[in-house]
């Protein structure tokens, strides 16, 4: 009788009525551990199906430059916040009691187009050198690669660089991934965009 009892002592130790298998906590450890796995592989999948909608471009690029469709050689500046275009005989004017402003656009083909556009705003740009120069500031259409948009450009003259114009951030942001080791991934192919004033 004694052995029976000692017997079912051990029994209720190691087995407790209400306590689940160890089989079972396993079961559920692994399955926990698969259902983590798969979560972290669909948060990926949708990181990269969001990062391949963005269309990449070189670190320079043909952009075609609205109204006027002139095509120019643009240099894509992630450390750039806003688009500059290089013009010149730049001349703010006055049309029906408002700011304009007159500029000349030339492409690397010696193509040269006028045009007159509302100032958006002045900007005052921080040179390296310390002094402040104050650029006119418009709202030009884009197109880069496949992609059509109204962005602020500033207004200065660009003749002393190699590049017609600077991307910045504001045209690029949402859409774009910028390869720094390749050039002219992309042709301006933007359809019908709209026309800009």
């Amino acid at each position: 009788m004694r052995d029976s009892s000692a017997q079912n002592a051990i029994h209720a130790w190691t087995c407790p009525a209400q306590s689940v298998p160890r089989v079972a906590v396993r079961r559920r450890t692994r399955i926990y551990a698969y259902l983590l796995v798969l979560l972290i592989v669909l948060l990926s999948m949708t990181a990269s199906l969001s990062a391949g909608a963005k269309e990449v471009v070189g670190w320079v690029e043909k952009a075609v430059v609205y109204p006027g469709t002139l095509e120019i050689k643009a240099k894509v500046d992630t450390g750039a916040k806003t688009s500059s275009l290089n013009c010149q005989c730049i001349n703010p004017i006055k049309r029906d009691g408002k700011d304009w402003v007159s500029f000349s656009l030339k492409n690397e083909d010696g193509e040269t187009i006028m045009l007159e556009k509302p100032i958006h705003r002045i900007a005052r740009i921080k040179r390296h050198f310390g002094d402040q120069q104050v650029r006119y500031v418009v709202m030009m259409g884009i197109c880069l690669g496949d992609t059509y948009r109204e962005a602020e450009v500033t207004l200065v003259d660009r003749s002393g660089f190699n590049y017609q114009m600077l991307i910045g951030r504001n045209f690029l942001q949402d859409d774009f991934l910028v390869d720094p080791s390749a050039t002219f991934l992309k042709q301006p192919g933007c359809l019908d965009p709209p026309v800009s004033q």
